[in-house]
């Protein structure tokens, strides 16, 4: 593996900061609607927002080389007058000047789904009046970071966080509406092209990419109806975001289609152009799972997540009326109890296909897997389960660079125990678990040990499987 390859772990604002009240930050829409809704919050997660010397430490204890982490929208701009708030600006240049004296490259996300309710309350991402606010938004963290951060990224997950919201429902602002989702997901692709406008226009520097929920997609068998299956489920997982930001062009295909019952008159011609001159400098592909695809065969839409675990597993369905259907019951596949499909080669297949189609650099920028473990009453949880499972898709990513793919990075999810979205707490993902009942302590488990020497190896105390 190349020497600066950037082994390291990531977490997002919301999900590990913390402090929603407090140095100035203004509520975002998670804040509003899990307290409306009287849902587990995140109102302290991590406490990284206090323990983010300590985390650090951590960090370089473990041998990363990098930390990837977001940036709270509702940190920074107090209004929809655009008043930055001072107090958060400084909290990010502690922690990103905290990375750097420990020797960690800060891997910064602007936006990781904690939209300001400012924001939300005028209609959030499906008005076009958002795309300046975030392109102001941009400028602000540019200016202020600019010296510091090489690394940017636009959007954490543009696909899972405007499907789950517009579409799913079972994120804020939680509506099914496909007009909505159509257009949530244009505005989000035109901030996109607008910021990395901006970017170039400031002469930042350093390189600026977006991330997004990777599901490389498999069929069940080599007929034409599935292959036609896998190229509309492509276009919904994938090349809407992929062929927009990389190379400038929306698929066609599926605009065609979306046209045919659907109000697209909001896009217009000078968007195109906009998206098409401004494409990214790398891809951060966040892989948990594949997709496994057949073709349609009857009912309505059906876009059903599993958000509560073991009690609910089994229960995943997605169906997308005369496109596909999502396979989650394959008997020669594992799952998790969150129904996630474990599929490391899915891994090494999905870079190649990326590489080989858009050619430019890749990171990992997430991949992990989450268990129910016992935190409070173990000074450190034994997770071999994490370990192998890790150990297996970082050998997916050492194959796929053995093969030419220029992959420069790799980020577990998740440093810590993290709250997890609708998932709450026990949902742990962490290579560091967090005691949330006793201050938030912090205990390492055996993976945070085993991840540390691949970090000081660069790799090469990854069990290699035959190829």
């Amino acid at each position: 593996m190349n020497e600066n390859f950037l082994w390291g772990t990531a977490t997002a604002s919301y999900q590990c900061e913390g402090g929603w009240n407090e140095g100035g930050r203004v509520p975002s829409l998670w804040d509003v609607y899990l307290h409306e809704n009287n849902l587990e919050n995140g109102d302290d997660a991590s406490d990284h927002y206090h323990k983010y010397k300590e985390d650090i430490r951590l960090m370089k204890e473990g041998g990363h080389k990098a930390y990837r982490f977001s940036i709270a929208w509702p940190r920074i701009i107090k209004n929809k007058e655009g008043e930055v708030n001072p107090e958060g600006i400084q909290f990010y240049h502690n922690v990103i000047d905290e990375c750097l004296k420990n020797g960690i490259e800060p891997f910064v996300t602007l936006f990781h789904w904690d939209l300001p309710q400012y924001l939300e309350d005028r209609g959030g991402w499906i008005e076009r009046d958002i795309c300046s606010a975030f392109v102001e938004y941009a400028r602000v963290c540019f200016e202020a970071y600019k010296d510091k951060v090489t690394f940017w990224s636009t959007f954490n997950e543009p696909r899972y966080y405007v499907f789950s919201g517009y579409k799913i429902g079972n994120y804020p602002p939680g509506l099914d509406d496909t007009q909505k989702t159509i257009q949530g997901s244009f505005y989000m692709m035109l901030a996109n092209a607008l910021t990395v406008k901006l970017f170039r226009e400031m002469k930042v520097p350093g390189q600026i990419g977006i991330v997004h929920s990777y599901a490389p997609v498999s069929g069940v068998d080599n007929s034409l109806e599935t292959k036609i299956a896998m190229r509309k489920a492509d276009n919904f997982f994938n090349n809407w975001i992929l062929d927009t930001a990389i190379k400038g062009e929306i698929p066609i295909d599926m605009l065609s289609i979306l046209n045919e019952k659907y109000d697209l008159s909001f896009m217009k011609e000078e968007d195109f152009e906009e998206i098409k001159q401004n494409t990214v400098d790398f891809v951060g592909l966040n892989y948990y799972a594949r997709a496994l695809i057949k073709p349609y065969t009857s009912g309505e839409t059906i876009l059903r997540i599993n958000n509560k675990g073991k009690e609910a597993k089994g229960t995943s369905k997605v169906v997308v009326k005369d496109w596909f259907e999502q396979v989650f019951d394959n008997p020669d596949s594992t799952y998790t109890e969150w129904d996630t499909e474990i599929y490391p080669q899915g891994l090494y297949q999905g870079i190649m296909q990326a590489y080989r189609k858009y050619g430019i650099p890749i990171y990992i920028t997430e991949n992990g897997i989450a268990f129910y473990e016992d935190v409070p009453n173990e000074e450190s949880v034994d997770d071999q389960g994490r370990i192998h499972f890790l150990n297996e898709h970082i050998d997916a990513i050492l194959r796929a660079a053995e093969d030419g793919a220029d992959v420069r990075g790799y980020f577990v999810w998740s440093t810590m125990d993290i709250y997890s979205w609708k998932n709450g707490h026990e949902k742990r993902y962490g290579l560091i678990g967090v005691d949330f009942d006793n201050n938030f302590e912090r205990k390492p488990k055996s993976s945070y040990y085993w991840y540390k020497r691949v970090c000081e190896s660069n790799g090469a105390t990854i069990e290699r499987s035959k190829r």
